[in-house]
């Protein structure tokens, strides 16, 4: 079965969005959320662009250089900062971080000296310094730590980063509660600090999502335009399993200048997921024409195009191409449903040997999902295989956690008519598979018992195994009891075809017994379910 925002490259680039700033500031929130690799991005992004700031850029890429392990590259971004603004305080600590981690502490402290000469009366700076002793060594330096954070105090109680740095002390101590509390303090004396409501929602966005919504949706009516904010109410909602709503967060944060090329993917899968199938096809077209070599905007575009009727003859070369962008690309990787997707679309071209080799590569790829076993089954039943097609679905059954009903009477078909196919030609191999579908059949009925369709199939397979002679009477015991049991709790018209099938053969069989009213009762049952059949209403007033 298949899974059932029109965007365009000039949309992306709306002039709406063009005003947003693209400097150091956006990577700066970044950082401070903790989102190093992102921040690194956006910093490097944006270097140049006018309003940024290069020093403060240049400190926090050295404070990420430093969290990379990479004291050399944090060593040239804290000199090129020095050198890009000599009165930004900053680098100069970051310096002293080094000169700290290296056992240097002389050395750290001339340079903290020297930052504070250029920076009077700075809680911030204050914060940053006593980062560097936290970075450095927490224990070894805890009364230096705590030494700043009480000029930082003095300075400016309600500065917000004394506030994020304790919170973060306290996370890393495991304190999830009490971080939760200095972030909360952090954002009521700065409602402006991006990253103090990033970080205490996400304390909370795999436990208890909804918090981490709320506090996020504070956060976007304050700063509406931060990508940061754009994107984590974005991935809150997509955490709670509410892909509407975070497509539509997603929708606003990929046309933000600095968004990452990499959540144009979600929000692909975030549009089909979330059923607005359209809109995602639109949005992976749309990345499509600016990329062609963009693999997963291919695939969206195609799960999208397969749930919208309109396209259903675009389909099949649209699967043609994924398949093949698929096979020329080792790192271009299927995820179950384009495996099942591009099979449907094979088979429903009249092309099961196809559909079969690419569900045989998904086995390969995932032998313990069920769905590709039943999905290979129906190419082989397409292809008149039914006794691979029930083979085929054994392994299904095999790989299913708890199969139901309908498996077992789907498996007992596919085992009667694999029976019938080799009745001619393997006798031992047609009893094989006609055991094989009276099992199912007894597991559907241990199932729903009241249901008439396990005891036709016993019906069936008798009238199959019995001699020549026998076939007109062999169904008979096992059809009686199926015919009391549909007219009991079933209404024979749902089940027309298997009722008419055994009215017609109980009939032909009493009349063979010359008992013509019970014969006549029974086709006159037949006549109920298809009254506008003349020549059989004919052949029953003859009799």
């Amino acid at each position: 079965m298949k899974f059932k925002f029109l965007f365009t490259a000039a949309f992306l680039a709306s002039a709406s969005f063009s005003v947003m700033a693209q400097t150091h500031i956006e990577g700066e929130e970044y950082f401070k959320a903790d989102q190093l690799a992102n921040a690194k991005e956006l910093l490097l992004r944006n270097m140049n662009n006018a309003g940024t700031d290069k020093a403060i850029s240049d400190y926090y890429l050295g404070l990420i250089a430093i969290e990379e392990g990479n004291a050399s590259e944090a060593n040239k971004w804290f000199t090129e900062g020095t050198q890009n603004n000599p009165e930004n305080a900053f680098n100069y600590i970051g310096l002293a971080s080094l000169e700290l981690k290296n056992g240097n502490k002389q050395d750290a402290e001339k340079l903290i000296k020297k930052a504070e000469s250029k920076t009077k009366k700075s809680a911030p700076l204050q914060i940053a310094i006593a980062r560097a002793y936290y970075g450095a060594d927490p224990v070894a330096y805890s009364k230096e730590i705590e030494k700043r954070l009480e000029k930082a105090r003095k300075i400016n109680m309600q500065e917000a980063d004394i506030y994020l740095f304790e919170g973060d002390r306290k996370k890393d101590n495991k304190d999830f509660g009490g971080a939760a509390g200095q972030y909360e303090m952090a954002a009521n004396y700065n409602s402006d600090a991006t990253e103090a409501y990033v970080k205490y929602a996400n304390l909370f966005t795999q436990v208890n999502p909804e918090f981490a919504i709320d506090m996020l949706n504070k956060l976007l009516g304050l700063n509406p335009n931060s990508a940061l904010a754009q994107r984590e109410i974005a991935n809150a909602y997509y955490n709670a399993g509410k892909y509407a709503e975070a497509a539509q967060h997603y929708g606003n944060y990929v046309q933000n200048p600095n968004h990452f090329k990499q959540d144009e993917d979600r929000f692909a899968f975030l549009l089909f997921y979330g059923g607005d199938y359209q809109k995602g096809y639109d949005y992976s077209t749309a990345l499509l024409k600016a990329n062609p070599q963009n693999f997963t905007a291919q695939r969206y575009q195609f799960m999208n195009a397969a749930q919208i009727k309109e396209m259903r003859d675009q389909l099949l070369p649209m699967a043609e191409a994924l398949y093949a962008a698929h096979k020329s690309n080792k790192d271009n990787k299927f995820a179950p449903i384009d495996y099942i997707l591009i099979a449907s679309e094979f088979n429903d071209a009249k092309r099961p040997e196809d559909a079969q080799a690419i569900l045989e590569e998904a086995i390969q790829d995932n032998p313990e999902n069920p769905e590709f076993y039943k999905q290979l089954a129906m190419t082989f039943v397409n292809a008149n295989n039914l006794s691979k097609a029930a083979d085929t679905y054994e392994c299904y059954l095999a790989h299913s956690e708890k199969p139901g009903y309908n498996d077992y009477i789907q498996q007992a078909t596919f085992a009667f008519y694999a029976g019938v196919e080799n009745k001619t030609n393997d006798p031992a191999k047609a009893d094989k598979y006609y055991a094989m579908a009276q099992d199912y059949a007894n597991k559907a009925a241990a199932i729903l018992p009241d249901n008439y369709k396990p005891k036709k199939f016993e019906g069936d397979i008798a009238m199959q195994k019995a001699a020549e002679a026998d076939v007109a009477s062999a169904a008979v015991p096992a059809y009686t009891e199926a015919i009391a049991m549909l007219e009991a709790s079933q209404d024979p018209s749902r089940y027309n075809s298997d009722a008419k099938v055994m009215y017609n053969y109980m009939g032909n069989y009493y009349l063979d017994q010359k008992d013509v009213e019970k014969a006549k009762e029974y086709f006159n049952k037949y006549l109920q379910l298809d009254p506008d059949n003349e020549a059989y209403r004919k052949f029953v007033e003859s009799l």
